[in-house]
């Protein structure tokens, strides 16, 4: 598709902004005690992290205390992503959790024109109107509905979609919100797609969880270095750029077929090399097989570093 006004194709940003709970048991006496739906009572860290969804890039990380409110900093944290919008975006749409459904949000949202799809949170006016919607067949398991939701202290009506499956017998112990005989799903959301296209479209962020474990395990994010809040940040935003310049690494200087990678899975392709530890003469030896393979790989990425032109600035 091209913008007849610039003639350039039309860039999508896909922004994915999540809450993601953190402990450690060096909190205990530091800092306020947070929910923990593991641990109740123990001390946490609770982050916010942002990434775009098309590049993988981590937009933004704010480190907030285990007391937080749930949507205290969303707007800071978008705001900032807002700023890393490369100049030649023309569209962003953002899919997020429960936890930014909120409707300051929602504000800041469409201030910027964006589009979004983000869960609704189960209130009391949510509930109340569930039972009342008319549904229609979505496929043999699932119906879906559609209605403007109105809350005491929104600005502004805005669309919800609605999803329920009647609970059966032989359903495992169900995740989401129940309601009589049905769990359900719901989504706040102004893009112009029917109600199963904006179903369709938040579930695209079912690959945002692949990121979370790859930072969790891969960048270390669960550790806490110290006992100030202050150096803790500090930690998370070296842990933002590791992950950055990991995954920027991937886009330009890998194939394509590694851009998808973890970075556990990098490290076994391009440093891990049969080798044998030997003694000529007494004296400890590493001696690597020379693998054509490692060495070819090798040539193609240093012409991709080569052939790269320098950031402006």
């Amino acid at each position: 598709m091209l913008l007849s006004s610039t003639v350039k194709p039309l860039r999508v940003s896909l922004v994915e902004p999540v809450a993601y709970l953190k402990d450690s048991y060096i909190l205990r006496w530091l800092d306020a005690v947070g929910y923990n739906p593991r641990y109740r009572g123990k001390r946490s860290y609770d982050p916010l992290l942002c990434l775009e969804a098309n590049s993988s890039f981590l937009w933004d990380v704010e480190l907030r205390r285990g007391d937080a409110g749930t949507w205290a900093g969303s707007e800071e944290l978008l705001a900032c992503c807002f700023h890393s919008v490369p100049s030649d975006i023309r569209e962003i749409r953002v899919r997020a959790d429960a936890g930014f459904g909120y409707g300051p949000v929602f504000d800041a949202l469409e201030a910027r024109s964006a589009q979004y799809a983000v869960v609704a949170r189960m209130t009391p006016s949510l509930k109340h109107t569930l039972k009342g919607l008319s549904y229609e067949s979505f496929n043999p398991h699932w119906e879906i509905a559609e209605f403007e939701h109105h809350p005491h202290d929104w600005s502004q009506a805005r669309r919800c979609i609605v999803a329920r499956k009647r609970i059966e017998e032989t359903d495992p112990e169900p995740t989401l919100f129940t309601l009589e005989r049905y769990v359900y799903r719901a989504w706040h959301t102004n893009l112009p797609l029917t109600p199963a296209g904006v179903w369709h479209f938040y579930d695209g962020r079912a690959g945002m969880g692949r990121r979370i474990r790859e930072i969790r395990e891969d960048f270390a994010l669960p550790k806490i270095p110290t006992r100030a809040f202050a150096a803790n940040a500090l930690y998370l935003e070296v842990i933002r750029l590791a992950y950055n310049l990991v995954t920027a690494f991937q886009r330009t200087c890998l194939p394509e077929e590694w851009q998808g990678l973890t970075l556990r899975k990098l490290r076994q392709r391009l440093f891990w090399v049969p080798g044998e530890l030997t003694r000529p003469h007494n004296r400890p030896t590493l001696r690597l097989v020379n693998s054509p393979l490692v060495a070819m790989r090798a040539e193609k990425i240093l012409d991709r570093i080569h052939r790269l032109k320098p950031l402006n600035g």
